[in-house]
């Protein structure tokens, strides 16, 4: 009876599921039957998650943890299960709140549980939230395996979250820069032609050939099926820049002298775009040039230029290391005695 009436997501069933919950916990006041009251209590802290009343959730979950240790305070290794699923209920709940720090502490703490055999739902879940977090860190290669194991665990658990996370896995994919395929795997190659995904298949497709123009054409067509979802409306940005940066290392590479309004119609792009990642790649000693923003233009060293100026600052470097050692103060009383005669000779005939 409670599976049945927690699959239901009306507004109106949550509070006579509430209801519900609150009498079968009630029925179990004083009854040896405590794993019934752990599955019971684990559904009803479901649905303060889902409702996002994490005050109550926060509550239960104390209560949960108690019920899963043993009287010196040590997690019950016969309770492992359970206790799985009280993480992934936390995890997600400091997931949704970013509270990275709680989060990566608990995640950490997750995956060494040793004594569960878990549903695979549940472990989707912990992996997902894992890959997420990783994501907030810029931890892109962490967060890539993280995304590939929840999608292994929910498409075995037979879950929909399965599609959501296998796009995760391929924006992750782009961001580690990735020149093998996310759909070359045996997991992912079934669902490569899925209408549902069809628009990141497309859309890694042009991004590892280095196709800008398709990538920008791929992004709007399936603009809905790519940034409905808020996590990827986040992070695709830094995909959008990768591309567009290599495609502009592309463009000026036969080039000494340009305008940022040339690479800006080229790439389809605003100026102010243009001169933004030209500006970092300068920083980043990428690209050797000056940007003239009164006139627009970029003049660019040639590499002769570039290692003309390196070897003058490795000369001059070196010229003063010198000078340094030779003309140290102190030196000339270095040994003492007869040796400071010695070195003021020296050090005349030095000057003769």
């Amino acid at each position: 009876m409670l599976d049945f009436i927690s699959l239901s997501n009306d507004p109106a069933d949550m509070a006579c599921m509430e209801k519900f919950y609150a009498l079968t916990l009630d029925s179990f006041q004083g009854s040896a039957n405590e794993r019934l009251w752990l599955k019971t209590n684990i559904k009803l802290a479901r649905l303060w998650l889902d409702r996002k009343e994490y005050q109550r959730l926060s509550k239960s979950i104390k209560e949960l943890h108690r019920a899963c240790q043993r009287e010196d305070g040590s997690d019950d290794a016969s309770k492992g299960t359970y206790l799985l699923e009280v993480y992934a209920l936390e995890i997600q709940m400091l997931s949704e709140q970013k509270n990275n720090k709680r989060l990566k502490g608990l995640y950490n703490k997750s995956l060494a549980v040793k004594s569960a055999v878990p549903h695979p739902k549940i472990m989707g879940v912990i992996r997902e939230c894992g890959g997420k977090m990783h994501m907030s860190e810029e931890n892109w290669k962490e967060a890539q395996m993280d995304f590939f194991e929840a999608f292994r665990n929910y498409d075995e658990a037979g879950s929909m979250q399965r599609y959501q996370v296998l796009k995760y896995l391929v924006l992750t994919s782009m961001l580690v820069k990735s020149e093998i395929n996310p759909f070359d795997s045996q997991e992912t190659k079934p669902y490569k032609s899925d209408p549902r995904i069809v628009g990141m298949t497309d859309l890694v497709d042009a991004y590892q050939r280095q196709d800008i123009k398709n990538y920008e054409l791929i992004l709007q067509k399936h603009k809905d099926q790519i940034l409905d979802d808020p996590f990827i409306r986040e992070h695709i940005d830094e995909v959008t820049r990768n591309i567009r940066t290599e495609a502009l290392l592309k463009l000026i590479k036969p080039f000494t002298r340009f305008t940022l309004a040339f690479i800006a119609k080229e790439l389809q792009i605003t100026v102010e775009e243009v001169q933004d990642i030209l500006g970092f790649l300068i920083l980043d000693k990428k690209v050797h040039g000056k940007i003239n923003a009164n006139n627009g233009t970029v003049e660019i060293s040639s590499r002769s230029d570039v290692e003309r100026m390196e070897a003058m600052q490795e000369w001059s470097a070196s010229l003063g290391l010198l000078w340094s050692t030779v003309f140290a103060p102190g030196d000339s009383g270095r040994g003492g005695g007869g040796g400071g005669e010695e070195s003021a000779g020296i050090g005349r005939a030095v000057y003769v």
